[in-house]
């Protein structure tokens, strides 16, 4: 009676070692699936900021290029003979005495004298 009472704690005892392990083994599957799953999440974070600043980069560059521009546009605009050529073709601007002539597929289609 007693070696079955023995045998019966020995069984208990084995089974909530069991029950421990499988316990212990799937409290360690559930910690590296979050592990895993937030290096992940980390990972297509660190992807992303990289292509925003790519794209940054690359509109950084048009920026300066158009300030670049807009700079050179600048200093001609300081000269007053640019100013009055850019005045006659933007804006129609005439000397006296000239004409505007429009003129579609090689015929005058209206002409504009300035008094």
């Amino acid at each position: 009676m007693e070696n079955s009472k023995k045998n019966n704690t020995i069984n208990r005892n084995k089974k909530k070692e069991n029950n421990h392990t499988v316990f212990l083994t799937f409290s360690i599957f559930i910690l590296l699936l979050a592990l895993v799953s937030t290096i992940f999440a980390d990972c297509m974070k660190i992807y992303e900021n990289k292509k925003m600043t790519k794209e940054y980069s690359e509109k950084r560059e048009l920026l300066l290029e158009e300030e670049a521009s807009l700079n050179s546009e600048i200093d001609k605009l300081q000269d007053p003979d640019y100013v009055a050529r850019y005045a006659r073709e933007r804006y129609g601007y005439t000397k006296d005495g000239e004409k505007i002539l429009t003129i579609i597929d090689g015929q005058v289609i209206a002409a504009a004298e300035n008094n």
